[in-house]
């Protein structure tokens, strides 16, 4: 670590190390906040919450059913297809604690996107929210999933609330479509088999795998990063050293969680808040603005977590403005690149700063982060700590301080390497266990780094990642379309918005039609803003789509 990165982290009290040793995996972490925190509100969604006791025995109901009449042992996968809502954490904890492993499922996949993924994770057990199960309908029989478990909105509710919210879904709004799975069970039936008095505790140690947490990686298709017990224990431990700058106080705050579990972001901060004893309030649909306004005025919350996109919307809304941010101690922004405009909005309205953090699901995913007193603009702060970073040129050299080169990343929190895929872990992690981010950085003389460009092609819409060669496959695939290639291009929104340039098969072909064709195949945030008809496509002498080239046009 440079001598200005290690001056700053003293200065503002951000520890060189943590003790690996205070939990012995993921499962410790939970059964010790219960055991401290007990009667304490944990997680709400839709106006229930669970406090960390409910939360432990529906776990234990969840993990006794696993054990007694899932088939399935420890080491299997368990598939979660879901948004914000207060089973998730009960789905986690519970699997975890019957030695399985999550794999986190987007809730929006298309149907090519989510066999892909059961397929290669080999989960064979999908917990899915039913407003969402027409989609695993369509696929389960293609993969080794030999139990679907579907659960509804309101499932932990009171009787007569859950009913009401569960018909209302149903009936009255129609998002509940009907599906007919052969291997489907209710998830509240499956939870009334269980009997907790036979459950067999599982011996779980930090070298166990404990989630797959897909991504493009850099480039291609979706690979499952495997994250053991030890990278997500350590990268708890390694936010908590940093939170301490913020000044949280532990069994004390209420968190407003709109990012998604199934994110990594959202996924590890929530079990840093399950460490400290906080409250977490999830919300299912950050879209629909006006709910989001108006859990927060029930809530409160003296820490919020979000993207870009999100400070900007909310800044718009006027009742978002009339909120009492008294309560608001810290904002904490990752997923994509915070603007400084967004930055302004944010604390103008809340007079609360937002502190742009940095990582990757390589990497648990936090490596860098501003902290409490030291808050820089346009930065990703300092390293974690037991986090080194380093800056590198094309021959691997390290680079001195202000020279721009590849950020590499070693500590207890980068991943094992990808699931069943050693050939892509080589081209990212090397025999010292240097993982390459693929994001070009420079070190500030003050010791803070900064992102200044990206490696690789991938696109980051809204803090998802895009990877232009599957885009390409998709689209390529229209009878239409006899070659194309995706771009990012800046956007004021989401950061970056997909272009996609499309050479003609079939001269009737229009925008439209490739549109539909898209959302058809893709999840939302990976449609293109927009086609570009061309003649052709800018290739090097070897036949590669140059997009480097199409960028500049764009």
């Amino acid at each position: 670590m440079e001598a200005e990165t290690r001056n700053a982290m003293s200065r503002l009290g951000i520890p060189a190390e943590i003790d690996l040793s205070k939990y012995s995996s993921v499962v410790d972490i939970y059964e010790k906040s219960v055991e401290k925190y007990g009667d304490k509100p944990a997680y709400s969604s839709l106006g229930h919450t669970l406090s960390f006791n409910d939360l432990r025995d529906h776990a234990y109901q969840f993990a006794s059913y696993l054990q007694q009449h899932s088939g399935l042992k420890p080491g299997d996968r368990v598939a979660i297809q879901m948004p914000n809502l207060i089973q998730y954490p009960v789905i986690l904890y519970g699997a975890m604690l019957a030695g399985m492993v999550i794999v986190n499922t987007n809730p929006l996949y298309q149907p090519r996107e989510l066999e892909h993924q059961l397929k290669d994770s080999g989960a064979k057990l999908l917990v899915v929210l039913a407003n969402v199960a027409d989609t695993a309908a369509k696929v389960v029989a293609k993969t080794a999933v030999e139990k679907v478990l579907i659960t509804e909105l309101a499932d932990f509710h009171p009787l007569h609330k859950r009913v009401a919210i569960n018909l209302a879904a149903k009936h009255l709004k129609n998002l509940v479509p009907d599906v007919e799975i052969d291997i489907a069970l209710p998830f509240l039936k499956a939870l009334s088999m269980a009997d907790v008095t036979q459950f067999r505790p599982v011996t779980t140690n930090q070298e166990q795998l404990a989630a797959l947490q897909y991504t493009g990686g850099t480039t291609g298709v979706a690979k499952g990063a495997m994250l053991s017990h030890r990278n997500l224990v350590a990268n708890t431990l390694q936010c908590k050293g940093l939170f301490d700058t913020y000044g949280l106080q532990c069994g004390e705050e209420t968190i407003v969680l709109p990012l998604p579990f199934y994110h990594i972001y959202s996924f590890t901060v929530g079990t840093v808040m399950m460490e400290q004893g906080n409250h977490c309030v999830l919300i299912p649909d950050p879209r629909n603005l006006e709910l989001l306004v108006k859990i927060i005025k029930r809530y409160g919350m003296s820490f919020f977590c979000g993207i870009n996109t999100l400070f900007v919307s909310l800044c718009n809304e006027e009742d978002f403005q009339d909120l009492d941010f008294s309560n608001l101690k810290l904002t904490l922004s990752g997923g994509m690149a915070l603007t400084e405009d967004a930055a302004k909005q944010w604390l103008q309205v809340t007079g609360v700063e937002v502190h742009q953090g940095y990582g990757l699901t390589e990497t648990s995913p936090v490596l860098s982060a501003n902290p409490g007193g030291g808050n820089k603009a346009n930065s990703i702060g300092l390293p974690l700590p037991a986090t080194q970073l380093l800056i590198r040129n094309e021959q691997g050299k390290a680079l001195a301080v202000g020279e721009a080169g590849e950020l590499c990343a070693r500590g207890p929190q980068v991943m094992a390497g990808y699931w069943q895929r050693p050939e892509a872990t080589a081209e990212v992690l090397d025999d010292e266990g240097w993982f390459a981010t693929g994001d070009i950085a420079i070190l500030d003389p003050d010791g803070y780094y900064r992102i200044v460009d990206r490696k690789k092609d991938m696109i980051i819409v809204s803090g998802f990642n895009v990877y232009p060669n599957e885009l390409d496959d998709v689209i390529s695939e229209h009878p239409g379309v006899l070659e194309c290639a995706a771009i990012g291009v800046p956007d004021a929104l989401s950061g970056e918005a997909v272009v996609m340039f499309v050479v003609k098969a079939d001269p009737s072909l229009t925008e439209p039609v490739l549109r539909d064709y898209s959302r058809q195949q893709l999840t939302g945030y990976k449609v293109p803003n927009k086609f570009v008809f061309v003649d052709d496509l800018p290739k090097s002498a070897v036949g590669k789509i140059l997009r480097r080239e199409l960028r500049a046009k764009a």
